[in-house]
């Protein structure tokens, strides 16, 4: 299906978020951090876009700014073409249910001097959407949508592995029933054999419950599993977005395949040749002036120092920023 026919549920437009470090004495910022410099993303209703990077690029930034536990700098976040970046804490409100998160640690996340039938519970009492009398059927069925016994609600979260408490965390954000789900790294601290099994059972709740994922991670394998595009990050900005096979088989960005090259690969024919970067990373509160990634690339051409490559597209709709598609 085209993107002129896929209904995009949310857009992101220009995002940016800058921590202030530093200020001199009239409280002006002296020392800005750039985590998310001018990003700009569409997420179609039903699809999965995941996110990847390496650390500090800035992709759990922006997912919290997505469900308000950052404020943007600058930029719009457009919800079914509502900016909700421009709304009132008031206004607000009524779209936090609509957007929810599955955190990275499930520990800590959760309440430890609650139980999970409460956990759970809490959501649906606070936006008012069952009467009393509901609330606990509603819990039961939530544990057995992600595997878990019903006899298990009276049990506190230190009882649980820490899969079984990925799986309250998850409970928890289906609780007021989300049109999109932010997944922060959710499989990221749970044993591989247990990250299939999260990973399975997001991919049913997605077809169960007509969700949408974005989805951040670490480990470009397992967005490969459950995404249908991706965008590569760096340094605050996208360096790139496709569908996950085209990504995958014909990466144009450097930085892309980089990365792609670091998976490890069991097939032997399947295996490709190491890209090994050399340099550090540089810091965001002093970004190169151009490309972010000129410093590592080995690819680089002439303007690569001066000037910054824009997200462009190259063609169905697989976007790249990189001065070799200008």
């Amino acid at each position: 299906m085209s993107e002129e026919k896929k209904e995009v549920l949310l857009e992101v437009k220009n995002l940016k978020k800058y921590f202030t470090l530093e200020s001199d004495i009239f409280g002006r910022p002296k020392t800005v951090l750039k985590a998310v410099d001018d990003v700009s993303f569409k997420i179609y209703k039903g699809e999965a876009f995941g996110l990847v990077g390496e650390s500090g690029c800035g992709k759990s930034t922006i997912g919290k700014m997505l469900v308000d536990l950052y404020k943007p700098t600058g930029g719009e976040i457009l919800y079914n073409g509502v900016n909700l970046a421009a709304l009132s804490e008031k206004e607000r409100r009524h779209y936090c249910k609509d957007i929810q998160l599955i955190f990275q640690d499930p520990y800590a996340s959760l309440n430890p001097r609650k139980t999970i039938g409460d956990i759970i519970a809490e959501p649906i009492r606070i936006n008012h959407l069952l009467p009393e009398d509901k609330i606990e059927d509603r819990v039961n069925y939530l544990l057995e949508c992600v595997g878990l016994a019903n006899h298990q609600r009276n049990r506190y979260p230190h009882e649980f592995s820490g899969g079984q408490r990925q799986r309250v965390g998850i409970a928890r954000a289906l609780a007021v029933e989300p049109k999109l789900i932010v997944c922060d790294e959710p499989v990221s601290a749970l044993d591989v054999s247990i990250q299939a099994q999260v990973l399975n059972l997001l991919d049913e709740l997605k077809d169960q419950f007509g969700l949408t994922y974005l989805f951040i991670a670490h480990g470009l394998n397992v967005v490969k599993h459950i995404s249908d595009r991706v965008g590569v990050m760096y340094l605050g900005k996208l360096m790139e977005i496709a569908g996950k096979q085209e990504i995958y088989d014909d990466p144009l960005n450097p930085y892309t395949q980089a990365l792609l090259s670091a998976i490890p690969s069991v097939d032997i024919k399947q295996r490709k040749k190491r890209i090994i970067l050399s340099g550090d990373v540089p810091t965001p509160i002093n970004p190169p002036k151009g490309c972010r990634f000129c410093s590592r690339c080995f690819n680089k051409c002439a303007n690569c120092d001066t000037e910054e490559p824009v997200l462009k597209d190259v063609g169905g709709g697989h976007y790249v920023a990189c001065h070799h598609f200008d």
